[in-house]
């Protein structure tokens, strides 16, 4: 894989999308309906699926994609694949929350190793370079070149006064039992992929997730946290997370810096 232009391609997809699911975002209304498995999905889910596979079919052919909108594209198996989350936080988008993300991410052998997150409402945008270090760029976001770009990384935290992110969305009691196991100085809540961002620029120490995620949720932001010198672990034995799981759905996990002394589940 041509690296640079990997990481061209999908930032540049990742605007694109974001600029349509913008429109729509800031629109007087907009169509929600319920897919099989219940979860809502919008005419933004579906506007961003549409430009960005034809974008990364268009630009790599030979690459399996699976898109969480394309249910076929489920029951693809390669060692190697993009993964896509057209819109990531799609009850954040309904609710006018502004915590959504566009995902893109590239998979090698299980790993995640190039990712693009994009938050268009915040405004901000986060993704690894060619050489798989992460970094967030500065608006305003121009298509063909990038802006300032500032390398990130996780904190060095102070396993007496973590900092938690947790879901804004799918916060319970399993999870408020699993902090409790830690020093907290301070927790905040954040919808989407944003929670991989916080950490990987050290906004946050850990994020734990007791609850389903598929991969197409984290993949992208697991590659920027990798790639800013994080870690993301299996919840019940701290094994790395892997991918291309059958059926693409992830086990229980914990996302954090490495210094945090992860307790048993």
């Amino acid at each position: 894989m041509d690296y640079d232009r990997l990481v061209s391609v999908i930032r540049k997809l990742a605007l694109e999308a974001g600029d349509r699911i913008m429109e729509i975002y800031e629109a007087d209304d907009f169509d929600v309906k319920v897919k099989s498995d219940d979860s809502p999905v919008t005419a933004a889910d579906e506007a961003a699926d549409a430009i960005i596979s034809a974008g990364l079919r268009a630009a790599f052919p030979d690459v399996t994609l699976v898109t969480e909108e394309q249910a076929a594209s489920h029951a693809e198996r390669a060692e190697t694949f993009l993964i896509v989350d057209p819109l990531d936080g799609t009850k954040e988008f309904i609710n006018r929350r502004g915590d959504f993300t566009v995902n893109i991410a590239y998979v090698e052998n299980g790993v995640p190793t190039r990712g693009v997150v994009y938050a268009p409402a915040k405004e901000r945008m986060f993704f690894t370079l060619a050489d798989g270090s992460a970094v967030e760029e500065d608006g305003p976001f121009q298509k063909d070149t990038t802006g300032n770009l500032r390398a990130i990384r996780v904190s060095e935290p102070d396993n007496a006064a973590l900092m938690v992110v947790a879901s804004k969305s799918h916060r319970d009691q399993a999870t408020d039992d699993y902090i409790g196991k830690y020093a907290v100085k301070d927790m905040k809540s954040a919808g989407s992929s944003l929670k991989f961002c916080l950490i990987a620029t050290g906004e946050a120490d850990i994020y734990p997730r007791v609850g389903r995620t598929m991969e197409w949720d984290t993949a992208a932001g697991d590659a920027v946290l990798r790639g800013a010198g994080g870690r993301v672990v299996r919840f019940d034995d701290h094994q790395p997370l892997v991918y291309g799981k059958d059926g693409y759905a992830n086990p229980f996990f914990i996302a954090c810096a490495p210094a945090v002394e992860l307790k048993e589940a």
